[in-house]
């Protein structure tokens, strides 16, 4: 069984289109990210909304992280195509023993989009 993943999505991003009545772009990313886990029943997967990821640059941002593994944060993702595309991704994450996939496995977003690798964090005995 694979460990669980959790993928935080910021929900503050903004894009350009946003109109001040609207939902904000990371909010959109989020609700089009829970539509698609729930068309993928026992994924590993655990979605997590938060208020910002400190990516303002670069939205709409993401984080996956999961105990023992590098931890990514990716930027630059549309919030209406991106989903399956993150999904596949974090799929491929899941799927390793320290969350390092090879580059060139990585989905063509999250090569471009990587802000920043942070390695696990230390168990302390």
């Amino acid at each position: 069984m694979t460990d669980p993943v959790t993928l935080y999505v910021c929900t503050t991003c903004r894009d350009a289109a946003d109109s001040g009545d609207g939902p904000r772009a990371g909010a959109r990313l989020h609700e089009a990210l829970t539509a698609a886990l729930a068309a993928r029943p026992g994924a590993p997967v655990r979605i997590e909304p938060v208020e910002c990821l400190s990516v303002c640059k670069r939205s709409c941002t993401v984080a996956v992280a999961s105990p023992g593994r590098w931890t990514y944060v990716y930027g630059d993702l549309d919030p209406g195509t991106s989903a399956d595309l993150i999904l596949d991704g974090i799929g491929l994450y899941a799927g390793t023993p320290d969350g390092l996939v090879p580059w060139r496995e990585r989905p063509q977003e999250f090569r471009k989009g990587v802000v920043a690798r942070i390695p696990p964090a230390p168990v302390t005995p």
